[in-house]
């Protein structure tokens, strides 16, 4: 890495490493079960790892997968592979075999690690650019790819530092696949430049320090662990890697190792706050957690707050780095009442200390809404932590980018205290009769519900409304809550056209980071629509076997059995 001048150096989270090596040698850098690596320790393995790579022929502009969980080779992967001048690819283990390939051809990556649990989703024959195979053996010793494991690999290069191959900060540092829910997923590329601000940004908006103690329920292949990865770092703080998020395992390293900050998607917070050990779990400091992923109900932030926890709710992209706007705590906010206080907290918030632009907008006319808290917009950034742009996809990177501003497909409302508030995505507004609803509120009031456990709302179409709102439920465990129930219950507290007008109870889908997937909740919709609906007498209700109960205006109450193995959605 050259100095472009006396008064200026290239900005990237790779040095943050090379200053916690000098500064805290001997200090505990990462703790991975009864494993401990000193700065120091870490430092040699990276130094190793990148050295390794360089010997493969991988260099600038290279691309390199990493297939694992939260281990210890997936963090030294976020310092050595950009250290040489190549780009990290870290892969979903949740993807399928397909979905896998396609990323790992589409990057044109050269060399593949992969842990070995999830290396049978690895198809060679599919993916001739690849040169090179390393299996983690981390839980097996199974060699299921390649002729050498990561520790072997890791021996084949030097502990001695490695001078960082990088010209510029807006070079590639990494890409970062998107869910594709809506086609094929997309590469968003990051560069050094936003990487380094974006977990500076981390580091003063979760109030990181050098005896803070990080714990990795986040996985770092999403959004590069939202820069976490270079930001505990950064202040020489401790990661504890954590191969699963399990609520035993997450409550125990808490105590064991004396964590101080972990991030959440609200589905794991749900998780957390219904363990039933929960509420015994000392905890010798605050436990800071930053979340993001969906809009927090109130009620996860308060049952969080109950079991000792600081929520800070955090709102981004992957093709912004990560989070890019905090719910900032506002002291008036003290005399608040609790529910006044848990809805304040659940908002957006404001651009973070390192990203500055932020606006919620007409997206025809690109002009700033109301500051009302009422009307509607699309939320659009710009600014240092937005992406170089989508990788070998120009046409969707200028989508992207039109006027110039990067357009999220959020849709949100700016309060008068400049605070944004997330209403929903553009896809999922449901318009009912004319009048919008969020299903985000819908959301919210149903959480409330003391048999709910979680909770996603859909538009479904309606003959007289157009459409209406659906909700799937997933009950309490031990509950056994009644469809007219939760539509009442909503009814007084929202406007009665905003209540669902079905309730479906079963399990959710999601994906890796715990974001409940409303796309495949749609896609279901529309395939049983497709199939005849069905008009069955009480006779033949009973000939049907069931795992969901469906409710429907109109069915008294009832609930109408589906039958497991199709999508008829059966109506009386």
């Amino acid at each position: 890495m050259t100095l472009s001048s006396v008064n200026k150096s290239i900005l990237t989270p790779v040095e943050f490493l090379t200053r916690s090596v000098a500064v805290y040698p001997d200090k505990t850098a990462v703790v991975y079960g009864d494993r401990r690596y000193s700065y120091k320790e870490f430092g040699e393995r990276v130094y190793r790892l990148a050295s390794a790579l360089k010997l493969q022929g991988v260099g600038k502009g290279d691309k390199v997968a990493f297939i694992c969980p939260n281990i210890p080779p997936m963090l030294e992967a976020h310092y050595a592979v950009p250290l040489i001048g190549a780009a990290l690819v870290s892969v979903n283990i949740r993807l399928s075999a397909s979905e896998i390939s396609y990323i790992i051809d589409h990057s044109d990556a050269q060399v593949v690690v992969v842990d070995s649990e999830f290396a049978a989703l690895v198809e060679p024959a599919n993916l001739p650019k690849v040169q090179t195979y390393i299996t983690v053996c981390d839980v097996s010793d199974e060699m299921v790819l390649g002729d050498m494991d990561y520790e072997a690999f890791l021996n084949t290069g030097s502990a001695e530092p490695v001078r960082a191959d990088i010209d510029s900060e807006d070079q590639l540092m990494t890409i970062n696949y998107t869910s594709g829910t809506t086609g094929r997923p997309k590469g968003v590329m990051y560069h050094h430049r936003g990487a380094y601000l974006n977990a500076i940004g981390e580091v003063l908006e979760s109030g990181l320090n050098g005896r803070s103690v990080y714990l990795w329920t986040l996985p770092m292949f999403h959004c590069n662990g939202w820069c976490f990865t270079w930001g505990v770092t950064a202040v020489g703080a401790t990661h504890v890697c954590l191969r699963a998020v399990v609520a035993d395992d997450i409550y125990r390293l808490i105590e064991a190792e004396d964590v101080s900050h972990l991030c959440a998607a609200p589905t794991v917070l749900i998780m957390m706050s219904t363990w039933p050990g929960a509420q015994d779990v000392e905890m010798k400091r605050t436990l800071n957690i930053m979340t993001a992923g969906a809009p927090p109900a109130p009620t996860i932030i308060r049952n969080m707050e109950d079991i000792g926890a600081e929520i800070t709710h955090t709102y981004g992209l992957t093709e912004v780095f990560g989070p890019h706007s905090v719910c900032a705590w506002q002291p008036s906010w003290e005399q608040l009442g609790e529910e006044e206080r848990a809805l304040a907290k659940s908002r957006q918030g404001v651009p973070f200390i390192v990203t500055h632009f932020m606006d919620v907008v007409d997206s025809e006319t690109m002009e700033p809404v109301p500051r009302d808290g009422l009307t509607m917009g699309e939320v659009v950034m710009r600014g240092n932590n937005v992406m170089i742009g989508y990788y070998k996809d120009p046409e969707a990177t200028e989508a992207a980018f039109a006027g110039g501003w990067f357009h999220s497909g959020d849709l949100a409302v700016m309060h008068p205290d400049g605070y944004i508030q997330i209403m929903d995505r553009k896809k999922d507004i449901i318009i009912s009769g004319g009048e919008n609803i969020s299903t985000v509120e819908v959301e919210s009031v149903i959480y409330r519900h003391p048999d709910v456990q979680e909770v996603a709302v859909i538009p479904v179409p309606d003959e007289k409304w157009g459409e209406v709102p659906k909700a799937y439920v997933v009950p309490k465990t031990g509950s056994d809550p009644a469809a007219e129930d939760i539509i009442e219950f909503t009814k007084t507290h929202l406007a009665r056209f905003k209540a669902p007008k079905y309730v479906e109870f079963g399990e959710l889908p999601k994906t890796a980071t715990g974001k409940i997937q409303k796309d495949k909740l749609r896609d279901r919709e529309r395939q049983g629509r497709r199939l005849i609906n069905l008009k069955p007498s009480r006779t033949r209700l009973s000939g049907i076997y069931c795992r969901e109960r469906v409710y429907r205006k109109g069915c008294r109450g009832r609930s109408v059995s589906i039958h497991p193995n199709t999508h008829v959605r059966y109506e009386i």
